[in-house]
């Protein structure tokens, strides 16, 4: 009986295929997953090619056999392969890697209780004249392949710009229905797990069982089934997070990013990709157009913007329910003795007296965020982490939000014996349980990650919310963009400052954003909104500009700033994090890769470093850190690749080397 030889690729590191043999009676093909002997153990792995011989140099009695076919149907196709490809040579992962966040890993197919196939629901709102001339521009804008030509580098990007409350969303899904019914599919993607309910409530009523979704919450099973609907061409519209870009829909036409500026978009796991990334290139290989949104772009989509750049700015300068931009008002913390201001407490009452509702923001979950003598300035730190422990007063202890570790607090300080030591600033538990005691008599929900992880929680705090049960929603940044809640007229943002601290050159952009974002929660139908702005920098250009919703004034100071100390957008960058639980090794690999990139820099690119990360530690692993930087990617993309197969050849194995390209945290 003859065997069929295959290439298979696995979920490590190594980017190489692996040859298999199979009796071709048991239907494997390329597109399918596989059970096979990977070492000691049995392995799942991906078929990528079928070869009529073996590769060179392997002898055929040598080649292992394939012990079963896991689909009846192929999962991917040549497309998910060449895309996984190209993502292993731009992020530095391995075709394997790339294929595993692209397809669900669940074995079971579960069938879905399914309602009817329905009609795309017309909509019977009016839209404004600039929102009209916005879906105008992306529906009747030139076609992306002309025959006999090859595609464009780049596809056709527009960007839909507008205040929060200006339509944005009703846009996206009348350009939706226009790719639809031309036969089209699209990939809506939004940043939050808390956003795609919402969306996917909205898109459900308009497109019915046409629409599919993609999420981490979902169980694999379940993953595995809205896959092979619509791979099957079941449902042509298909809403999610990030890794929703990766949806196997027929016939792309259109991909949407709501909140494009938001930070995780981008994956913190190998492979590092970013969901934009990945749009532009699906949208350039297959014909497609990509329309992005926010009230806050990020800064690299701002300067692609400006100057007749490669994404066309679509404005949209009014809101069009009704309400009018909030009043913000930025008031001191200096003299306050809790978490909330005289003002905010003021204004939180008369919105309760008014039968509305209140919004409370502050990005840090738990009690308080840390220990600090007033004798000897000492802090109480993670043992495994470079970060300080977080007081969560409900589990009794201090937890780490990066290790998960926690001890009881000490009941005086460890370095000095003071017992006037203990937590200062405040979380998330801390604001729920003053406000609590200031209003009794009002109806509070907290919403972060805590809350969250609970199944149902984050739906459940949200729905009741929205439906009027709660007076004070209060929360981290779940709370804080895209969602629409049509009673809401105060929104307080508790400590403004928070993420300013960060050593990062976007802790202003991504506090800026954060601001105006919440800001934008308010008053969407009515029209005497307020916002009030806790802060203790008063003048800091960052709190002046978004409480004055200047959006074109920020960019234009930051990318002012960053161009003048070589930062993106008007840079590239490269990041290589060494970790190890021995500090001397993370020291000696960190310079020993500084020691390697050195001769094979260009005049044209530079490195900073090596130095110790933001945070040196985390987990019980140190980590040390090497940036490229160029206006280039090219260049330094191609000086990774030379450099390494160098650092290899020396590795210590106690070591472990991160690359992150266009990395958005640098901490």
């Amino acid at each position: 009986m003859e065997n069929v030889l295959f290439d298979l690729v696995f979920d490590i590191p190594a980017d190489q295929a692996f040859t298999y043999k199979i009796d071709e009676k048991k239907l494997a093909t390329v597109g399918k997953r596989v059970m096979v002997p990977f070492g000691r153990r049995d392995c799942l792995a991906y078929i990528i090619g079928q070869r009529e011989s073996p590769p060179e140099g392997v002898k055929p009695d040598v080649i292992k056999t394939i012990r079963r076919v896991v689909d009846e149907e192929t999962i991917f196709d040549n497309t998910n392969i060449e895309l996984a490809k190209w993502m292993a040579d731009f992020y530095f992962c391995s075709t394997g890697q790339a294929l595993s966040v692209m397809i669900p890993s669940g074995r079971k197919i579960v069938v879905p209780n399914l309602p009817e196939d329905e009609e795309i629901t017309e909509p019977t709102l009016s839209i404004s004249n600039e929102q009209a001339d916005a879906l105008l521009e992306i529906t009747n804008s030139r076609e992306q392949i002309i025959e006999g030509k090859e595609q464009p580098t780049l596809p056709e990007m527009f960007y839909l710009f507008g205040v929060t409350g200006s339509g944005k969303t009703e846009v996206f899904i009348r350009a939706a229905q226009h790719f639809l019914n031309a036969g089209k599919s699209v990939i809506y993607l939004v940043p939050e797990i808390s956003l795609t309910h919402q969306t996917a409530q909205m898109i459900g009523s308009r497109f019915g069982s046409l629409a599919a979704t993609l999420h981490s919450g979902m169980s694999p099973s379940a993953r595995l089934t809205q896959w092979t609907r619509i791979r099957n061409g079941e449902t042509p519209i298909v809403v999610g997070p990030r890794s929703a870009v990766f949806a196997p829909v027929k016939n792309l036409g259109l991909i949407i990013i709501d909140e494009e500026h938001d930070g995780s978009y981008k994956s913190g796991n190998t492979p590092r990709y970013h969901a934009r990334q990945i749009a532009i290139r699906r949208c350039a290989q297959e014909g497609a157009k990509l329309v992005m949104g926010s009230a806050t772009p990020s800064a690299e989509a701002w300067k692609l913007m400006a100057d007749g750049g490669s994404i066309k700015r679509l404005d949209l300068s009014r809101r069009v329910s009704g309400g009018g931009m909030p009043e913000i008002k930025a008031v001191s913390l200096a003299k306050t003795g809790g978490c909330l201001t005289k003002e905010l407490k003021d204004e939180i009452r008369l919105t309760a007296q008014m039968g509305r509702q209140t919004i409370l923001f502050l990005n840090r979950r738990g009690f308080a965020h840390f220990y600090q003598c007033p004798d000897c300035g000492h802090e109480q730190t993670c043992r495994r982490c470079s970060v300080s422990l977080t007081w969560h007063k409900s589990r009794g202890r201090c937890i780490c939000h990066y290790c998960g570790y926690s001890e009881i607090p000490p009941a005086a300080c460890s370095n000095c014996g003071c017992v006037e030591a203990g937590y200062r600033g405040f979380g998330t538990q801390m604001i729920e349980e003053e406000v609590r005691n200031t209003f009794p008599d009002l109806r509070i929900r907290r919403v972060d990650a805590d809350t969250a992880g609970k199944r149902g929680g984050l739906e459940d705090s949200l729905l009741l919310f929205k439906s009027g049960m709660v007076d004070i929603l209060l929360g981290t940044q779940m709370v804080a963009k895209g969602l629409n809640f049509p009673n809401v007229r105060l929104v307080g943002v508790v400590f403004a400052d928070t993420g300013l601290h960060m050593p990062d050159f976007r802790a202003a952009e991504r506090t800026f954003s954060l601001i105006v974002q919440v800001a934008g929660r308010a008053g969407r139908y009515f029209p005497d909104s307020k916002v009030i702005v806790q802060t203790l920098r008063l003048e800091d250009p960052v709190i002046t500009r978004s409480c004055a919703l200047d959006v074109s004034g920020f960019f234009n100071a930051e990318l002012q700033m960053r161009k003048a100390l070589g930062f993106p957008p008007f840079t590239r960058l490269i990041r290589f994090v060494i970790r190890s639980k021995i500090e001397k090794n993370a020291d000696q690999a960190i310079k020993r890769l500084a020691s390697l990139v050195e001769p094979l820099l260009p005049k044209n690119a530079d490195k900073l470093g090596p130095a110790e990360c933001p945070i040196s530690v985390i987990n019980g692993n140190y980590r040390r850190q090497l940036i490229l930087r160029s206006s280039s990617m090219g260049i330094i993309h191609r000086i990774t690749h030379e450099l390494l197969p160098l650092y290899e050849k020396g590795k210590d194995l106690k070591t472990y080397l991160e690359i992150d390209v266009d990395p958005v945290s640098m901490l």
